[in-house]
This record gives structure tokens, C-alpha cells and sequence, in this order.
């Protein structure tokens, strides 16, 4: 039970993926904040800890959780990708097509790939999911 499945460690990728465009935008946006002129400097400084927090997150469950194979990973990532499909929708529906299909992508990637059988006897073993 030591080997780690193909499916849990796209997983890990996908969320680790999603880790690091929060983190890259919560950088964004506290450069953006710090450099410019926010109508609401409370409002931009909270959304940038939220993205730095965010992407910490989940870089935190990819690598504490799903590569070390932890069953605590799993729930979070799961949560997240289920967060993520109403956000892509909203992208789409906002003639954002270029952003809301990638993102829709890789948020039922990771669906796939968390509740695959072989992530499932990685994590829980002899199904006891």
C-alpha cells in the first residue's frame, strides 16, 4: 500500500495546479494593492491573504495530504473541486469562456481522479472508503 496509484497522484497535481494559481493571484493582487490605488483597501488586502491562504491550503493538502498518502487529503481536495465548478459556471456564464472551461476541466479531473477506485484503496484501503 506504499505505491501510489497514477490516479492519486493526478490528484495531487491538479490540486497542486489550483495551489498555485491562488497563490500567484494572491501575490497579484497584494502587488497590485501595495503599488496602486484600491477604491477599498480593506476589501484588497483581504481578498489578497485570502488568495495567498487559499493557495498555501491547498498546496499544503496536495503535498501533507495526497502524496503522503494521508486519508485527510482527500476531503478537502474534493471540497475544493466541488467549490471550483460553481466558479467556472459563473466564469462561463460571464463571457469568460477562455478561464471558465480550463478551470471546469480540471475541476472534474480531480473529481475523477479523488473518487477513482484505485485513489480510494490507496488512501483507505480494502474499501473501506
Amino acid at each position: 500500500m506504499n505505491r501510489r496509484p497514477l490516479t492519486l497522484l493526478i490528484a495531487a497535481a491538479v490540486v497542486a495546479l489550483e495551489g498555485l494559481v491562488a497563490l500567484g493571484l494572491g501575490v497579484f493582487v497584494a502587488v497590485e494593492t501595495l503599488t496602486g490605488r484600491p477604491d477599498d483597501m480593506t476589501s484588497a488586502a483581504a481578498e489578497a491573504v485570502f488568495g495567498l491562504l487559499i493557495g498555501a491550503g491547498l498546496l499544503w493538502v496536495a503535498w501533507g495530504g495526497l502524496i503522503k498518502m494521508e486519508r485527510w487529503g482527500r476531503s478537502p481536495a474534493v471540497l475544493a473541486q466541488i467549490f471550483m465548478l460553481p466558479i467556472a459556471v459563473t466564469l462561463i456564464q460571464s463571457d469568460q469562456p477562455q478561464l471558465g472551461i480550463p478551470v471546469i476541466v480540471a475541476a472534474l479531473a480531480g473529481l475523477a481522479t479523488l473518487l477513482a477506485p484505485p485513489t480510494t484503496y490507496a488512501l483507505y484501503g480494502d474499501g473501506q472508503a
